[in-house]
């Protein structure tokens, strides 16, 4: 008995091992693997599938690198290949298959979508059946055929202007000179007489005439020149083989008064492409190299339109007839640019640059009833124009070697307020009730500290009275009664104030602004110094201006804005000091202006009655030295605040300290007013 079910077993055994050998793989399983390894995109594993004569029309090699190559240039993602399954499937029996898939993919020219039918034929290889597709080019793309290639066409969209509140064009679409030679006809007479108009080398001139597209007698392209470079343009198209075409640039019509602000733009590079590879940019794009033009670029940009064609060897189906006609794969139109308007006045922004003449420094003006950014200057500056042409090396070496540093944005940095600071600390000591306006507070001499602790540091002021109130101290501008108000205060009050105006805060703001710091107040001595500006506060001159806004508006603070399509009178902060308070730092800010002997005098003006602070930061390592010294004056219409004007100029010791900069404003007032 044991050995008859032996027996039988051992028969199972073997038929289900006979059982198994001979089931055949089914067409529908393989082609559905070959569909999963065509998700992934992983074209050598796919190519393993492929029919004999298929692998006879094309390598592995080169089966791989088409497709890598392929989904690449056209930026292929979410590539979805769908193929369903057929319930009763009586093909394997068959010596061949086929079913239909579904390719869904997106591109650079927008969507693509296609059904097509793949053909698997049954083959042995070594020694076992299996089942492979009869591949060709039309898996790739339908209607593509071997020979035919792909073309990818972009039309450029047009940039975005920027505008400024009335209209005036701060960067616009224009036109300048592009100057070339005709190949071949380049002596060395004339290239001695070339080089230097372009502004450059000899070899750098030989090389673009030597790329390989050039051949005798074509236009080489060498340099573009403004249209405005009239003199030079003569010279270059005096020389015989010199030819000028005009080309679409981009123009900046304020020039160096809004360089810092506005930008200009370039030639995308490797590497700002490499950042923007997921955002539609292509290696031909010119694109935001400072100022808005890079902040806002994306908007300005727009969007390029782009075109897919399968170009067809011969003619055939396609929009054309004969050799070269062509199926339209996938098409974006092309969408331009979106304009930008600033709350920007032209007109004030070059009065300002101009009343600067080069000094380095900074200035500003807002509306600071309604937060609208009039200008926003840095000072000394380049020319866009020039820069969106290209500099040349010895120019682009100038500028980076120039003691003033003409390439930094003044207007984004935060600096050393000096006594343009008190007015908050004013507001600060008020609130917290650690000062009274009339106290009439006792102070000698022109030096002071708090006790012995403070070894050989004094707090010192230039002008010597006592006692002091708060007005006097506004218009003498009296380092030791601020310092001393901000010790009465405390630290973690003071500070707590600061916060008030917005320290510490990165303010919401087109343009990157620094944030505004309080510093380390560690010692008494670090808390005096933030009292009249100095110790380690800093804060940029866009802050500044908002941090005056209270004593136009009761006691809030205005947020600044800069684009036109922002709301206006957005309140920062609400009742950052209560309106009285508000107002008897705004009476004391008049007298800084009015009074004879107030430190803002030199801009007193009967018919334009002014308010406003001096400062002078003085910037140095430690007391006893002479350091450099920055000069302020922040001022504004009396009796009608629409016009807040600020300015930093640095370097200003012994020129008259903060008087440098009071009449400057002067005089911008006097012409804007």
């Amino acid at each position: 008995m044991k050995r008859l079910v032996g027996a039988m077993l051992a028969l199972l055994v073997v038929a289900l091992f006979i059982t198994g050998c001979s089931k055949e793989p089914k067409p529908q399983d393989r082609f559905s693997d070959y569909i999963a390894l065509w998700n992934q995109q992983k074209f050598d594993k796919m190519y393993d599938y492929l029919s004999n004569d298929a692998k006879q029309k094309i390598t592995k090699e080169e089966f791989t690198s088409r497709y890598q190559k392929i989904y690449q240039d056209l930026q292929i993602k979410d590539l979805k290949i769908d193929f369903k399954k057929p319930k009763e499937d009586k093909q394997a029996d068959k010596e061949k298959a086929q079913y239909s898939f579904t390719a869904k993919m997106s591109s650079i020219a927008g969507p693509i979508q296609f059904t097509h039918t793949a053909k698997l034929q049954k083959e042995e290889r070594n020694e076992k059946t299996n089942w492979y597709v009869d591949w060709n080019t039309e898996f790739i793309f339908p209607k593509l055929k071997d020979g035919d290639t792909i073309g990818l066409s972009t039309v450029a969209p047009k940039r975005g202007e920027i505008l400024d509140r009335n209209g005036n064009g701060l960067a616009v679409n224009g036109q300048v000179y592009e100057v070339g030679v005709m190949a071949g006809e380049v002596t060395e007479p004339v290239m001695a007489q070339l080089a230097p108009l372009l502004k450059m080398t000899p070899e750098q001139i030989n090389k673009a005439m030597s790329a390989s597209w050039v051949k005798p007698g074509l236009f080489v392209p060498l340099k573009k020149v403004s249209m405005d470079d009239t003199e030079r343009i003569a010279q270059l198209v005096a020389l015989e083989p010199v030819k000028t075409r005009k080309v679409d640039a981009r123009i900046y019509p304020f020039g160096q008064a809004a360089a810092q602000l506005i930008g200009y733009v370039g030639p995308i590079t490797a590497d700002e492409l490499e950042k923007r590879k997921d955002k539609g940019y292509t290696n031909r794009d010119v694109i935001g190299k400072r100022g808005l033009e890079q902040v806002l670029d994306e908007q300005l940009k727009g969007t390029s339109g782009v075109k897919i064609v399968i170009k067809k060897k011969t003619g055939g189906t396609g929009t054309g007839s004969g050799s070269g006609s062509e199926e339209v794969l996938a098409e974006k139109p092309v969408v331009d640019g979106k304009n930008v308007k600033l709350t920007i006045d032209g007109g004030t922004q070059k009065a300002i640059f101009d009343e600067m003449g080069g000094e380095a420094g900074s200035a500003a003006a807002m509306n600071p009833v309604n937060g609208e950014t009039l200008a926003l200057v840095s000072s000394p500056s380049f020319d866009p124009n020039q820069a969106a042409l290209g500099f040349s090396a010895d120019e682009w070496k100038a500028l980076q070697e120039d003691a003033k540093k003409p390439l930094t944005t003044r207007f984004k940095q935060a600096y050393a307020p000096g006594s343009v600071m008190k007015a908050l600390t004013a507001s600060i000591a008020l609130e917290s009730g650690s000062i009274k306006p009339e106290e009439a507070v006792p102070i000698l001499g022109k030096k002071w500290q708090k006790d012995a602790s403070w070894g050989g540091y004094f707090v010192t002021r230039v002008h010597e009275g006592s006692p002091i109130n708060l007005e006097k101290a506004f218009v003498f501008s009296d380092n030791i009664y601020f310092a001393q108000a901000a010790l009465k205060t405390g630290k973690d009050a003071f500070a707590s104030g600061l916060k008030k105006f917005g320290f510490e805060e990165e303010l919401t703001y087109p343009y990157p602004l620094e944030t505004s710091r309080i510093g380390a107040l560690e010692s008494d001595i670090s808390l005096g110094d933030t009292g009249y500006g100095q110790g380690q506060i800093q804060m940029s001159i866009v802050h500044l201006m908002a941090s005056y806004t209270p004593f136009m508006n009761g006691g809030n603070m205005i947020k600044p804005i800069l684009l036109d399509e922002e709301q206006r009178s957005q309140v920062w902060r609400e009742a950052v000091v209560s309106s009285e308070h508000a107002g008897m730092v705004a009476a004391d800010l008049r007298k800084v202006v009015a009074d004879a002997g107030g430190t803002g005098h030199a801009a007193d003006m009967a018919d334009y009655p002014l308010s406003g602070k001096t400062g002078t930061a003085e910037i140095k390592q430690k007391q006893g030295e002479t350091g450099t010294e920055n000069g302020w004056f922040i001022a504004y219409n009396t009796n009608s605040p629409s016009l807040l004007v600020a300015m930093l100029v640095e370097g200003v010791q012994g020129r008259g300290g903060s008087q440098v900069p009071v009449k400057m404003v002067k005089n911008i007032l006097m012409k804007i007013k």
